[in-house]
């Protein structure tokens, strides 16, 4: 497997520290709001990551962070008149609804800021003591100059990110450059107690506490979103490294944007949508197959278009799911026909085609293009005219979700799309064919119609679909 490492500029062979288990990092959301439909992309991808690193075999140990104390929760906090631990806590319950009906599976570990205090602590003093750190008022900076590889992440030379460097009047910073560890406490805001007086962390050294605490000192993969490479991924590796003396990250891997009208999808932009309202209008389902569909580094364009192509390929999926479900429960008894035998055989071109595109750089599109030709295959084989066994049919069903499970595809399950009523209909129907009353067969055929639903009788038994 090859991943496209950041810190090289380069696809690289994925070669884990140790063999069969991976330690893989993500950058997760600031609780302060819904998340939004470009928070989602690097939840989702890096879900199918891992997701597909353990079908490869391997032991994933995966750790998603919540930043739980920030100056956007506290400003939230003082708009909504609750405590920040209020809206932390909030927006944490209405993240884990986003992404349970996104399909996200939880990580490994998923640490909080305020709930890793000590860690902080205990590695700021260190980077004090090592002199990378210093003390201010009560507050911690950085040294970023003495850190001699500072830059090397966003590939910029330390003098040009020095020449945009914002520079404050009252700033009592060494360089413009430095970067807050630990924020002296002010009226009203959440503190905890240090060495250096009541506060709380920065942003940046969170990440490299938690990620030391639950993985050690050199990761496998950290991942997140392109936006994070600076200063954000470039701080935590001038951080942990300047303070374990050992390489932080083998692979960095970053997901490109979301766009709006060719402008990055941002809350401070005002130009976002939330995964919420876009799960309104399109569903949960449709938007990770709308994810699914492009490379995970490409910039992926947000429009109504877009996701309803996505749900015309989710449909079409799902039909070919229901289809084989319809032929485990109908099809002939036995074992597989010589024929069949060798129609399944076949088909494992379609998985090497999918490992290939998962294996080059987490190719999920062309992963997906190769289940679709894998569709078109089982559809020729497992139908009504060809007389299927059910021994094919599950055959081709364990290939078919088995490699449907890697990337999550949200399959639209046809018993939701039924009301009790129509499900009465469609069983009563089966009882009048059973009686051979086909006068009533055909009026409870025609009620269907009426409302949508086609009915098919098949040599295996009766299916439907929408009109």
């Amino acid at each position: 497997m090859k991943l496209f490492n950041d810190m090289d500029m380069q696809l690289e062979e994925f070669v884990p520290i140790e063999p069969g288990k991976v330690k893989m990092y993500c950058c997760g959301p600031t609780v302060y709001n819904y998340i939004h439909v470009g928070n989602a992309r690097p939840i989702i991808m890096f879900d199918v990551l891992r997701r597909y690193l353990e079908y490869r075999g391997y032991e994933v140990t995966y750790v998603q962070n919540f930043t739980d104390v920030d100056d956007k929760i506290i400003k939230r906090a003082n708009e909504e008149g609750i405590s920040s631990k209020e809206v932390a806590e909030k927006y944490i319950k209405e993240y884990w609804q986003d992404v349970t009906a996104l399909g996200v599976r939880p990580a490994t570990f998923h640490p909080k800021a305020t709930e890793t205090i000590g860690p902080i602590i205990k590695l700021v003093k260190t980077l004090i003591d090592k002199g990378y750190a210093y003390e201010v008022n009560g507050d911690v900076y950085y040294r970023t100059l003495k850190f001699k590889n500072y830059g090397a992440l966003s590939h910029q030379p330390i003098d040009d990110l020095q020449s945009g460097a914002r520079i404050d009047v009252n700033d009592v910073k060494e360089d413009p450059l430095d970067f807050a560890l630990w924020k002296a406490a002010k009226p009203g805001e959440p503190s905890w107690n240090s060495p250096w007086g009541p506060g709380r962390p920065g942003w940046h050294i969170e990440c490299s506490a938690m990620s030391n605490k639950l993985l050690g000192k050199t990761i496998d993969i950290h991942c997140g979103g392109s936006d994070l490479i600076f200063p954000h991924h470039e701080n935590e590796i001038a951080q942990s490294e300047a303070a374990n003396d050992a390489k932080f990250v083998n692979y960095w891997v970053h997901n490109g944007f979301i766009n709006v009208d060719n402008k990055k999808m941002s809350k401070s932009l005002g130009n976002f949508f939330t995964v919420r309202d876009a799960a309104a209008a399109y569903g949960y389902d449709c938007i990770r197959m709308f994810m699914l569909m492009s490379h995970y580094r490409s910039p992926l364009n947000y429009s109504g278009e877009i996701l309803m192509q996505a749900k015309a390929a989710l449909e079409r999926l799902s039909t070919a799911k229901d289809n084989l479900d319809f032929f485990v429960q109908n099809g002939a008894d036995g074992p597989m026909q010589a024929a069949e035998a060798a129609a399944f055989e076949k088909m494992g071109v379609y998985r090497e085609k999918f490992d290939a595109a998962m294996d080059d750089d987490l190719n999920t599109a062309d992963a997906i293009s190769a289940i679709f030709e894998l569709v078109r295959e089982i559809n020729a084989a497992v139908n009504p005219n060809a007389h299927p066994t059910k021994a094919l049919a599950e055959a081709c069903r364990g290939l078919y979700l088995e490699l449907s499970e890697v990337l999550g595809i949200p399959f639209i399950e046809k018993k939701d799309e039924l009301t009790e009523e129509q499900l009465a209909l469609f069983e009563a129907r089966k009882a009048a064919r059973k009686e051979k009353n086909w006068a009533e067969s055909d009026r409870i055929r025609d009620e269907l119609k009426a409302q949508g639903i086609l009915v098919e009788d098949t040599p295996q038994g009766m299916k439907w679909k929408r009109a």
